[in-house]
């Protein structure tokens, strides 16, 4: 008797997406997806190109205008309370962090585990002192958000993210606001987290992160994706984006229009 195999970690089948700030507006038409367990993806897409909507439909925020996405074989419009395990196997990571400002960021870090987990807030703040220290975030965990430079912000916007030790981890363009050396920190990190991770068991991490500027993740080993002019696109490897001669993949490459790679 063979097994049933495992279902993917997201699947969309015809979904159109709505903004947040207004779902009769469609940001993107017709989607069609599938991500496997242990792949990492990166979803390109010029600034207002619905990067964020589509991130936040991918991690079962928002539900499709048309279409169905499934997350670990889950419909999202079902989402609710019953299906609350299923969306805690999900992180996201939101572009800026959106630390809460009146919380120190190891009380930020650690609010998942008292909201979900019901721990004290003692016990959530013994709880997450390892990650602080893995991310080298310890000198500054007592610290708000408003005294912490965006650099380490969106690395305790990750640490949140990771407390609760999800299966697929989603990114909005966790890049985009960060100097060269945490950039370099990141993408170091986030290839650890993908490949088995130590803080996660070894269990390695599905991850898609969104971005305005492919070059920082020249990386022959993640698939790629595009969003423009409402239509979303997969173009698999690297390989295949480096010798697109889309002018919109250009662009996100830094390469001026009418020169070749």
């Amino acid at each position: 008797m063979s097994e049933t195999p495992n279902p993917a970690a997201i699947e969309m089948r015809g979904v159109s997406i709505g903004a947040m700030r207004d779902v009769s507006f469609i940001v993107v038409e017709d989607a069609n997806w599938t991500v496997a367990s242990g792949e990492f993806w990166v979803i390109a897409g010029q600034q207002h190109s619905g990067k964020s909507d589509f991130l936040m439909l991918t991690a079962g925020l928002m539900t499709p205008v048309e279409g169905s996405c499934r997350i670990f074989g889950r419909d999202t419009r079902t989402f609710g309370e019953v299906e609350l395990a299923e969306r805690l196997r999900v992180g996201l990571v939101f572009e800026g962090g959106q630390l809460f400002n009146h919380l120190t960021l190891r009380e930020n870090v650690a609010l998942p585990l008292q909201y979900h987990r019901n721990l004290s807030p003692d016990t959530a703040a013994a709880e997450v002192q390892p990650l602080l220290e893995l991310m080298e975030l310890a000198p500054l965990a007592d610290i708000t958000p408003a005294n912490v430079s965006g650099n380490w912000l969106q690395r305790a916007a990750l640490a949140r993210a990771l407390i609760l030790k999800p299966e697929l981890l989603l990114l909005d363009n966790p890049l985009g606001r960060l100097d060269a050396r945490h950039q370099q920190w990141w993408l170091r990190f986030l290839d650890r987290l993908w490949r088995g991770h130590d803080w996660l068991g070894s269990r390695p991490l599905t991850l898609v992160a969104t971005t305005d500027d492919l070059r920082p993740w020249q990386n022959a080993q993640l698939k790629f994706g595009l969003l423009h002019d409402k239509k979303f696109s997969p173009r698999g490897s690297w390989d295949n984006m480096e010798a697109s001669n889309d002018p919109v993949v250009k662009e996100l490459q830094a390469v001026p229009i009418g020169e070749t790679m």
